[in-house]
């Protein structure tokens, strides 16, 4: 049987994946992430856990083979339960849910839970290994400084520069994070003193061609470019854009293998822009990335690649 976790709202995506394993008569099982509340019943001893989940399906640890650990979304609250009670309940149900996760460590996942914990959430991570495999990143400082941020800025920005949140300020119905994308420039510059309050990452504004969505799979790429020029970011701003499919040049696939086997990554969706100077900058790997856009619009089997290999996996082990 093949677990995947995700989040009650989630669909297409997770759809086409199951509908690949049945067409493979391989079991699966769907664990909402979300719900694993009171709307579940779960015993976790040492070596085995047993779930009951809101729908009635029981799930052993001991029939799992593998994960997809596709989304997971913040445990719901009651609505019954008193506020005084919620920090406790959401604490103690995420430690139930993490030691539901790490009793399955053993098997193949994607994506490792720990590795993808540790990249997912530390974007100066990933520049880092990304320069440490030759890949071009635009100049960055994580800061709330205002003497070093407009520093930085003077130096690095040519008048014109990216600020973004680190963390997630909303999400797609399917489970995709958002990030809010400022343009600095001299005339607002004014406003940062207020950065104390916000941390905030910061990078020179890169004149682009186009955008990339690159979905790795474990060796395999699948690359859309969409002709955003003029936005700091396609996912912002969606209407209107199509996508192509593109063929990354040899060397930044090489570059890439290196940096995802590094990260020990199975899975992640790769953002890059093609800058105006023929530069290509990696900006981010999202483990969870979204790429259902991808295979809707340009037939790329994605889910079924995915499926693919937690199979090749489960038969080599």
């Amino acid at each position: 049987m093949i677990l995947c976790i995700t989040h009650s709202n989630d669909f297409y995506n997770i759809d086409l994946f199951f509908d690949y394993l049945r067409s493979k008569n391989i079991p699966y099982f769907r664990l909402n992430s979300d719900h694993l509340n009171d709307f579940q019943k779960i015993s976790i001893n040492e070596d085995s856990f047993e779930l009951t989940d809101e729908f009635g399906n029981i799930l052993n640890s001991k029939d799992i083979q593998a994960v997809w650990h596709r989304k997971s979304w913040r445990i719901t609250i009651p609505e019954d339960l008193d506020e005084d009670y919620e920090k406790i309940f959401l604490k103690e149900y995420g430690s139930l849910r993490y030691n539901l996760f790490t009793m399955l460590e053993n098997i193949p996942w994607i994506n490792p839970y720990e590795s993808e914990n540790k990249i997912d959430g530390n974007k100066m991570y990933q520049l880092k290994i990304a320069q440490k495999f030759d890949l071009t990143i635009p100049k960055t400082l994580f800061s709330n400084d205002e003497e070093k941020i407009l520093t930085f800025f003077h130096e690095n920005c040519n008048g014109k520069a990216v600020a973004k949140l680190h963390g997630v300020i909303t999400k797609s119905m399917n489970g995709e994070n958002f990030l809010s994308t400022t343009i600095i420039d001299e005339n607002n510059l004014e406003h940062i003193a207020d950065i104390a309050y916000c941390p905030m990452i910061f990078q020179p504004y890169i004149e682009k061609e186009y955008e990339l969505r690159i979905v790795y799979v474990d060796g395999e790429f699948f690359t859309g470019k969409i002709n955003n020029s003029e936005n700091t970011d396609w996912r912002v701003i969606q209407e209107g854009f199509l996508w192509s499919e593109y063929d990354l040049p040899e060397e930044i696939k090489k570059n890439l293998i290196s940096m995802m086997k590094e990260m020990k990554l199975y899975l992640g969706a790769i953002d890059m822009i093609k800058g105006k100077d023929g530069k290509y900058y990696f900006l981010e790997v999202n483990p969870q990335g979204e790429w259902g856009m991808l295979q809707k619009e340009l037939n790329f089997p994605i889910a079924e690649r995915i499926a693919d290999n937690l199979i090749k996996r489960i038969n080599n082990q």
